[in-house]
């Protein structure tokens, strides 16, 4: 088949009961007759048209020339800047627009507490940024305190935890994913980065998440899920899903990602994710001793460094 009728294809499913030949029209600004005589390849699609339709019914180039298990991957910005991140953020949100509303689900493999708890406000949301920049981009001895975070770092974040929140969101966590946050924590601290009163104020926005993750699951009312798996090791991919939409995140390194809605690729996924539920034990439907003792584990870890933080300040 000709990669032009792939795309007229594509898009047909895109557009689902509208007509074809207006919607072509309307995105290229072009007449109905020259439309119809590119819905009847009469004429073809110039270079620019394509990538125009495609980012208009977010259609993966892929599509049109992929062999054979060979895809093309979109991929967000790496991030070595405030601005980098503040651009990843506009990114993330305008690709997840379409997830808004009923209808949609996220499935999270956290491998580490999921982006949108550590987004927002809170002093451990500049604290992530800050270990995030550290790592990807470092700036010798630049300390916690004198990192200063844009105000309209804070207006991009809560757009994108908005969308976590308002839909169907269901997060397999493990024994280790709040580790990293902890660790990077009391690394930072004995670095002599991070204050100590500051330090323990992070510990109990930490704290305050699992408080948070803990009351959801008892709401009865709520659209969330968690699975505790012993067996996979989680890698924080994301899979976002609604009706006529499908969008995989895959890590890239710390805050970037790979993405891609290839059906396929999204399909399998889905699938590879179904086995892993099936595989895990339902925090949310489980009896109260056993979300108790999962909760237990996670406050313990929290005090544990908490105990190290406030002893080695007495060493």
């Amino acid at each position: 088949m000709k990669n032009q009728e792939l795309l007229l294809k594509a898009i047909q499913k895109k557009v689902q009961n509208k007509s074809l030949l207006d919607e072509i029209a309307k995105v290229l600004g072009i007449s109905y007759d020259a439309a119809h005589r590119r819905l009847s390849l009469k004429s073809k699609f110039t270079i620019d048209e394509t990538i125009l339709l495609c980012q208009q019914f977010n259609i993966a180039m892929d599509l049109l020339f992929k062999k054979e298990n060979k895809y093309v991957l979109d991929k967000t910005k790496t991030i070595k800047s405030i601005a980098d991140f503040k651009s990843y953020l506009e990114k993330s949100a305008s690709i997840l627009n379409q997830y808004k509303g009923n209808g949609s689900s996220v499935y999270y493999s956290a491998k580490d507490i999921p982006l949108h708890y550590t987004l927002g406000g809170s002093l451990l949301s500049k604290f992530k940024l800050y270990v995030w920049l550290a790592i990807l981009s470092p700036e010798e001895d630049l300390s916690f305190e004198n990192f200063v975070m844009e105000d309209l770092i804070l207006q991009d974040s809560i757009r994108l935890v908005t969308i976590f929140q308002n839909i169907h969101r269901v997060e397999i966590w493990n024994d280790t994913t709040i580790n990293s946050s902890l660790q990077q924590l009391y690394y930072f601290y004995e670095a002599g980065l991070l204050k100590y009163s500051n330090a323990l104020l992070i510990i109990d926005d930490i704290k305050n998440i699992i408080l948070k993750v803990e009351q959801e699951i008892y709401n009865t009312t709520s659209s969330f899920e968690l699975f505790h798996n012993e067996i996979l090791l989680l890698n924080n991919t994301v899979l976002f899903t609604n009706e006529t939409h499908a969008s995989f995140f895959i890590p890239h390194n710390m805050l970037s990602y790979y993405v891609t809605s290839d059906a396929q690729i999204c399909q399998e996924e889905k699938e590879f994710i179904t086995n892993q539920l099936k595989n895990s034990m339902s925090i949310s439907k489980a009896g109260r001793k056993d979300q108790k003792i999962f909760f237990t584990k996670m406050y313990q870890k929290i005090e544990f460094y908490r105990n190290k933080i406030e002893n080695y300040i007495m060493e």
